[in-house]
C-alpha cells in the first residue's frame, strides 16, 4: 500500500515539475527560452521515376546538349539567305546537306572517307602501341628519363606539319609518308601524358604495394596502370583529334583520295557546297571517334568513384 502511495506522490511531483518548467519557459524572455523538442520526422522517400519520366528527362538532356548546335545550324541557314554573308562563299546549310547526300549517293564520300580513316586509324594505332609503353618506361625509370629527356624536348617542340616536306622527301608521296606523319603527330600527346601519369602516381599506394612484396609487373598492373588511365586517355583523346587534323593537311599536299583531297579539289573546282560537305564529314568523324574513346575510358575506369 505504501509503495502505491509513494508512486502516486512521485507521479504528481513529476507533473508539477513539468508544469512549472513549461510556465518558466513561457514567461522567460525569447533570447533565453529553450526550444521545445520536436519529434523526429521519418525520412521522406521519393517515389521511383516511371519510364515515361525517365524518357522525358533523357529527351530534355539531349535537347539541352543540342541547343547550341541547332542554333549554329539555324544561323548558318539564315545568314546567307538574309544577305548577311555572300552565299557564293558560304552557302546555306541546306545546300551543303544536299551536296553531302549527292556525294554519299555516288560513292565519292565513302571512298574518300575510307582512305582517310585507314591512314588516320593506322597511324593512331601505331602511336598508341609505341607511346604508352615508352611513356611508362620513361616515367618509371629515372636513368631512361635522363637519357631521353633532352631528345624528347627537341622533337616535341617541332611541329609535325613543319616536318611534312621531310617525310615526303624521305618516304615519297605514297601512303608511308602520310601514315608516318600521323604517327609522329600522335606520339607526343600520348607520350607526355603517360610520363606525367606515372610520375604523379600516389607514392603512398606505391609504398603500400611494395610492402606487400609485389613484383614490378604486378605493381604496374594493380597500382600504376589503374591510377594512370584517366591521364593517359586524355593524351589519347588529344591524339585522336590530331590524327585527323594532320592527315587532312597531308592529303591536301599530295594525295589522290581522302577527305583532305576532296576539300582541296572542291576548292579548286569552286564546288563550295562539296567543300563544306567534306569539312562537316571530318567534324562528324572526329566527334564519333572521341565518343568511342570516352566510352573505352569509362570502361577501363569503373573503379573510380563518380563525382
Amino acid at each position: 500500500m505504501s509503495t502505491t502511495v509513494e508512486a502516486a506522490v512521485e507521479a504528481e511531483q513529476d507533473v508539477k515539475a513539468d508544469v512549472a518548467a513549461t510556465a518558466v519557459r513561457d514567461l522567460a524572455p525569447p533570447e533565453v527560452r529553450t526550444p521545445e523538442r520536436t519529434p523526429a520526422r521519418p525520412p521522406v522517400r521519393r517515389p521511383a521515376a516511371t519510364p515515361a519520366v525517365r524518357v522525358l528527362r533523357g529527351l530534355r538532356a539531349v535537347a539541352l546538349r543540342s541547343a547550341a548546335i541547332l542554333a549554329l545550324l539555324a544561323l548558318w541557314e539564315a545568314a546567307p539567305r538574309l544577305g548577311l554573308v555572300d552565299a557564293t562563299f558560304l552557302p546555306p546549310v541546306s545546300e551543303v546537306a544536299k551536296a553531302w547526300w549527292e556525294l554519299l549517293g555516288n560513292g565519292q564520300l565513302a571512298e574518300h572517307s575510307r582512305a582517310s580513316l585507314a591512314r588516320s586509324f593506322g597511324g593512331f594505332g601505331i602511336a598508341v602501341a609505341v607511346a604508352v609503353p615508352l611513356g611508362l618506361l620513361i616515367g618509371w625509370y629515372q636513368p631512361v628519363a635522363a637519357l631521353l629527356g633532352p631528345l624528347l624536348e627537341v622533337f616535341r617542340n617541332t611541329a609535325a606539319l613543319a616536318l611534312l616536306p621531310v617525310f615526303v622527301l624521305l618516304l615519297g608521296i605514297g601512303e608511308t609518308s602520310k601514315v608516318s606523319i600521323v604517327v609522329y603527330a600522335c606520339v607526343w600527346p600520348i607520350l607526355l601524358n603517360t610520363i606525367s601519369a606515372v610520375g604523379n602516381a600516389d607514392p603512398t599506394l606505391v609504398k603500400l604495394a611494395r610492402s606487400m612484396d609485389l613484383s614490378t609487373p604486378k605493381l604496374f598492373q594493380k597500382v600504376i596502370l589503374p591510377a594512370s588511365v584517366p591521364v593517359i586517355f586524355t593524351g589519347i583523346r588529344l591524339a585522336g583529334a590530331v590524327s585527323i587534323l594532320v592527315l587532312v593537311a597531308a592529303e591536301m599536299i599530295g594525295a589522290k583520295a581522302g577527305l583532305g583531297y576532296l576539300i582541296n579539289a572542291s576548292q579548286f573546282n569552286f564546288a563550295i557546297p562539296q567543300m563544306y560537305a567534306g569539312i562537316v564529314t571530318i567534324s562528324a568523324i572526329g566527334l564519333a571517334f572521341n565518343q568511342v574513346l570516352v566510352a573505352i575510358e569509362r570502361r577501363l575506369s569503373t573503379w573510380r568513384v563518380p563525382s
